[in-house]
């Protein structure tokens, strides 16, 4: 019976594996399928039927959607389609798209959303402020906090510089506590700002409730983790 079930096992993860493959496929078929005829239905227009192949009908909408995309960025009619409310970001020249590989070259950091609120946030740059012909004396750092489980949507800060916390750890380690803590590292990493002694930098993390010290627990398991990799002489 165990065999059995096993076996059923198998074969209803090879359905769920097959399934949207094969809808992605039908579908792909029924589209293509659909082009064909349309774009032998305008081929008709300009050339006799005997010289219209099979396969020429989806050639015509390559064609078209390359001439129109290599209009749409190199003329001015891509100035007023970038213009467009969310559609436009389609059509947008120059700039950056959030990525995956992207956020593992920021650094992550710790921000304080209110006072009994701490978020994880990646560093994009830092602004300087002025004041009329002066500068200030304090500086705005742009931030991006994404949206799990999509981690490429998300929103950008500006907030202030003594608001965040620098995080010494890797980026990666950040993601994961992101994705809901399925993987955490053993502890969080607090950096000052290059600027910061370090007097400055535990007064002011006395504002974030947080303490700089690695607490009793983590001690414990890099004592454990020391002992257990330690090699008897």
């Amino acid at each position: 019976m165990k065999f059995l079930k096993h076996q059923l096992g198998f074969l209803l993860w090879g359905f769920i594996l097959w399934l949207p493959i094969s809808i992605a496929l039908i579908i792909g078929i029924l589209i293509f399928g659909d082009f064909e005829n349309l774009g032998k239905g305008f081929l008709s227009f300009f050339l006799p039927e005997r010289f219209i192949y099979h396969g020429l009908g989806i050639g015509f909408w390559f064609v078209l959607f390359y001439a129109t995309g290599l209009i749409a960025q190199k003329t001015t009619i891509g100035n007023f389609l970038w213009g467009i409310p969310l559609f436009g970001a389609i059509f947008r020249r120059g700039g950056t798209t959030v990525t995956i590989e992207n956020l593992l070259n920021l650094s992550p950091c710790l921000c304080l959303r209110s006072e009994t609120c701490i978020a994880y946030a990646f560093i994009l740059w830092k602004e300087k402020v002025k004041l009329g012909k002066e500068s200030a004396d304090f500086d705005l750092v742009d931030i991006y906090q994404p949206h799990p489980p999509a981690l490429v949507t998300g929103r950008v800060f500006s907030v202030r510089k003594g608001t965040l916390i620098k995080l010494g750890n890797k980026s990666s380690d950040i993601i994961d506590i992101l994705l809901y803590g399925l993987r955490r590292p053993l502890e969080l990493k607090y950096l000052p700002w290059e600027d910061e002694t370090e007097e400055e930098f535990k007064e002011r993390v006395k504002h974030f409730g947080l303490d700089i010290e690695p607490s009793p627990l983590v001690e414990s398991a890099l004592d454990k983790i020391e002992r257990t990799t330690r090699r008897p002489r």
